[in-house]
């Protein structure tokens, strides 16, 4: 006799676009991810959850940002025996989606206000998650060992992802993110990169009487950039096989119109990425050699100089997993079973499966149908976030190949 084939789980697309829909309503930047760990919470207990199953760490609490609330986490007992898969998708948004109203524009979802934008990023992957456990209560689907996970501030530096209780996460051997556009894709790799914070103290004077006795920060600054710029330490840098990006992106100096004062304090934030933790660090010391090297070529009439404190931070590793890992074999599966061609990916940004993949849970990330995140041109795409309900489903009940092509 044959073996009975198995069918695929269905979602109902309706709940799942009403369910997305409400979570992108709900105001919850990073740090402020109170409002929508409620609603998540109230989804979960009416379809019959345990309050008791439904934790929060402490994530909040050691992050230098402090915030609401820690990481939403819920372990929930399998129906059927297999290693304990891990589903999840970050629940803050950046600050420019406060006040969105999401509305259906043909096949997208958009925020109805034109000066904000919509929060798909990453309401989409969240719902994902949320949307796959009450699919599995409303069908009393069987499934193994599931955690449910919820990270908090990944918009400021993955804080929620890196502090993270890893005790409470119930050991899983299988982990799945869902962020990002592509839903075709599965991202097995990302870069990793360093926070660089610079501070310069020069030297204060009138510019009118006597500048020549200041020694400006600002001057200092721009020597050390114009080094970088030249000896191509900024931007995209290629030096023979290594690559990787820099960026500048803060400069705070001086104050509200004085022009008439040589400025003696200024504070500098950029940073430095590559794949290659090594090549990355060299970046950084670039960067360091072309802050001390201009400190030491202004000086004032009087020979004095300026002075330079640097500091970097590791604000997340690089990583790339295997395509033969087991948990990227399921993801490629699965978006398989779902008629998409399925493809594994490497991002040059971070990942809150930067962190799980460093605390030792290997972690593909794969996209929701997020189109022009962090701008007012956002948009969902409906159908890439169905196909992502699709797959969640599918991994939450390991049934990944249940509609592979052979």
């Amino acid at each position: 006799m044959a073996a009975a084939k198995k069918t695929t789980p269905a979602i109902n697309e309706k709940t799942a676009l009403k369910l997305v829909t409400e979570m992108i309503a709900i105001p919850g930047k990073s740090c402020e991810e109170g409002k929508i760990a409620a609603y998540i919470r109230k989804k979960l207990v009416a379809a019959g959850v345990p309050t008791a199953s439904i934790v929060h760490d402490t994530a909040h609490k050691k992050s230098p940002l402090g915030g609401e609330i820690g990481n939403m986490i819920v372990k929930i007992p399998g129906t059927v025996r297999g290693p304990r898969r891990l589903l999840m998708g970050h629940t803050d948004t950046v600050p420019l989606c406060e006040g969105a109203r999401p509305v259906r524009k043909g096949q997208f979802i958009v925020s109805k206000d034109a000066h904000t934008a919509l929060g798909g990023d990453d309401r989409a992957g969240a719902a994902v998650v949320l949307n796959a456990i009450l699919e599995i209560r409303r069908q009393k689907l069987p499934h193994p060992p599931l955690t449910l996970f919820w990270p908090i501030q990944e918009e400021v530096g993955l804080y929620g992802a890196r502090l993270a209780t890893l005790s409470k996460l119930g050991a899983p051997k299988l982990c799945f993110n869902w962020d990002g556009s592509a839903t075709n894709l599965a991202t097995i790799g990302a870069t990793g990169d360093y926070a660089i914070n610079i501070e310069i103290d020069g030297i204060a004077s009138h510019a009118g009487g006597h500048p020549e006795r200041g020694v400006n920060a600002i001057a200092i600054a721009g020597l050390a950039i114009s080094d970088l710029v030249e000896n191509a330490w900024h931007g995209l840098i290629v030096k023979g096989k290594n690559a990787g990006t820099s960026n500048i992106g803060i400069i705070h100096a001086g104050s509200a119109n004085a022009t008439n004062v040589v400025v003696n304090h200024l504070k500098l934030k950029a940073e430095a990425r590559s794949h290659d933790p090594k090549f990355r660090k060299k970046i950084v010391e670039a960067f360091r050699k072309a802050f001390t090297k201009a400190a030491a070529q202004v000086k004032n009439d009087s020979g004095k100089k300026g002075r330079v404190r640097f500091q970097a931070d590791l604000k997340y590793e690089s990583f790339r997993l295997s395509e033969k890992e087991p948990v990227v074999k399921m993801a490629l599966s699965a978006i398989d079973s779902v008629g998409l061609p399925a493809q594994t990916a490497i991002s040059n940004g971070g990942l809150d499966a930067n962190w799980l993949t460093a605390h030792g849970l290997p972690t593909v990330t794969i996209g929701c149908g997020q189109r022009d995140a962090h701008t007012v041109d956002e948009s969902l795409h409906v159908e890439s976030f169905l196909n992502a309900c699709r797959t969640g489903l599918l991994l939450a009940t390991g049934q990944e190949a249940a509609g592979k092509k052979s």
